[in-house]
């Protein structure tokens, strides 16, 4: 194994690397599954103590200039930039992802920050127009305490897209990084104190989810939680905040739909699927899931797919090819459920489907990217979010059919069609029930975009003049002469 980069491996509190109260875990190179160290763990302890720290350093980071909290968010984007390759390196050893999307995953997260920045000196109020002798105004105040609970598949951006916001807002955090992929977030903060954040005003704590989650939803001194990951988690997490009556912004589950039109440039729309399904294979929230083919260009949109899977490789996250390996055989069996299922009710697979034989992938969980035709909506992957390297092609007719097809989903994240009719672009825009559209294109994530779903796939937003607001609240002033 390539060696892996050096990162402390110990609990962020108040600006100081802890050992935690908990027996520490080993984290583990999936494309491998060799040992890569061992991690540090904390529990209720320690996430009430970066809570405290936090909320001690909370007042002197909200009265800080916005031009100086701006200064030390350009500094940490700046840092990430600097040390773009070191932090790509951590994350594929870990996480498992091809070096270049890694690099290209940290490189959004220093324009998060960058981004952030700006918007912490326009964080703008209003004057309302009030009778004589008054005056009416509104301006933003940062919420306190901030918990953020973040996933494995980015565990890069998934941190600064909700930390760089809630620091540009003059709020101070607390972080819980999955468990399978924490350096990523520990470099992060070796970072933080290297650009000279004060201590206590961001935290990181590692340790049994169960309870860490518990003790920042429960806790009353943290006044906001924000989450990306599953729907069910993030139910769990809505209830146990409502006891302190937080705001909460989630961003959950997805099952995008994927259509392509009849007037669809169809080249277009092959080399984009293809780019877009096997990015981090397939283990991203805004994933194509559901790919919908109108029956006149079914046929030749499927050969120029299958060609276009030519391109597609398997390697280790090392080997920069196109997939690495699933995070861990939980998720290879969840893939090989669907597609068992799926084929036993009369799908056929086109392309892949199968472990690579390889003797070099039999330690990690590799399965090949699959195209496979013929789905109905009595197979599991209709419905269920596959959250891997799988193509599911299904025919349609009329416009009307497919708009009731892709929307009979409970998730509402993000969603995918391939026109040239502006009229068609134009109203099915506007009929997709999703928090996010990509027309005839699939780059739909940018730092000055708001991102974030409808239905179970949750609410808030990140990014964007709107993802601020998720760590603010509005406060009335009404002044008499």
């Amino acid at each position: 194994m390539m060696k892996f980069p050096e990162v402390n491996n110990q609990l962020f509190i108040n600006g100081e690397w802890v050992d935690g109260s908990e027996d520490a875990v080993a984290v583990y190179n999936p494309s491998t599954g060799e040992k890569i160290a061992d991690i540090a763990q904390g529990g209720t302890k320690e996430t009430a103590e970066a809570i405290a720290y936090a909320e001690g350093a909370f007042a002197g980071w909200a009265a800080t200039d916005p031009k100086e909290r701006a200064r030390i968010l350009h500094k940490i984007g700046s840092l990430i930039e600097e040390n773009l390759d070191r932090l790509a390196l951590i994350m594929t050893l870990e996480q498992g992802k091809p070096l270049s999307q890694s690099k290209v995953e940290v490189q959004t997260s220093a324009d998060s920050f960058h981004w952030n920045a700006e918007e912490a000196r326009r964080l703008y109020g209003r004057a309302i127009p009030a009778p004589s002798e008054h005056h009416f105004l509104t301006v933003y105040q940062p919420l306190g305490v901030v918990g953020a609970i973040t996933p494995w598949n980015f565990p890069s951006n998934m941190i600064a897209r909700k930390i760089a916001p809630a620091l540009a807002a003059g709020c101070t955090v607390v972080i819980k990084p999955a468990s399978a992929t924490p350096f990523s977030a520990l470099a992060l903060a070796e970072l933080f104190v290297e650009a000279g954040l004060p201590k206590g005003v961001a935290n990181v704590v590692m340790g049994k989810s169960s309870d860490i989650g518990k003790e920042l939803t429960t806790n009353d001194t943290v006044k906001k939680i924000t989450f990306t990951g599953s729907t069910e988690v993030g139910q769990l997490l809505n209830e146990q905040s409502a006891s302190t009556l937080k705001k909460v912004s989630m961003e959950l589950g997805g099952h995008a739909p994927f259509i392509v039109f009849d007037d669809a440039d169809l080249d277009q729309a092959a080399t984009s699927l293809v780019t877009a399904k096997f990015r981090n294979n397939g283990q991203v929230c805004v994933s194509p899931n559901r790919i919908y083919v109108q029956k006149s260009v079914k046929k030749e949109f499927t050969e120029k797919l299958l060609e276009a899977m030519k391109t597609v490789e398997v390697g280790l996250g090392i080997e920069d090819k196109t997939v690495g390996p699933l995070i861990n055989e939980e998720a290879r069996e969840h893939v090989e459920a669907q597609l068992k299922d799926a084929t036993d009710k009369g799908a056929t697979i086109l392309h892949g489907g199968k472990r690579p034989e390889d003797e070099k992938f039999a330690n990690g969980p590799f399965i090949e990217p699959t195209v496979i035709d013929g789905i109905t909506k009595d197979m599991d992957i209709y419905y269920v979010e596959t959250f891997g390297p799988v193509i599911p092609l299904i025919e349609f007719e009329t416009d009307d059919e497919v708009a009731e097809a892709a929307n009979d989903s409970e998730f509402g994240l993000a969603s995918y069609f391939f026109s040239k009719n502006i009229a068609r672009i134009s109203r099915f825009s506007s009929a997709l029930e999703y928090g996010m559209v990509g027309v005839n294109t699939m780059a739909i994530s940018q730092a000055e975009t708001p991102f974030g779903g409808v239905k179970h796939s949750g609410f808030g937003r990140e990014n964007g003049t709107e993802g601020i607001h998720e760590y603010v609240y509005a406060k009335s002033v009404c002044i008499h002469d």
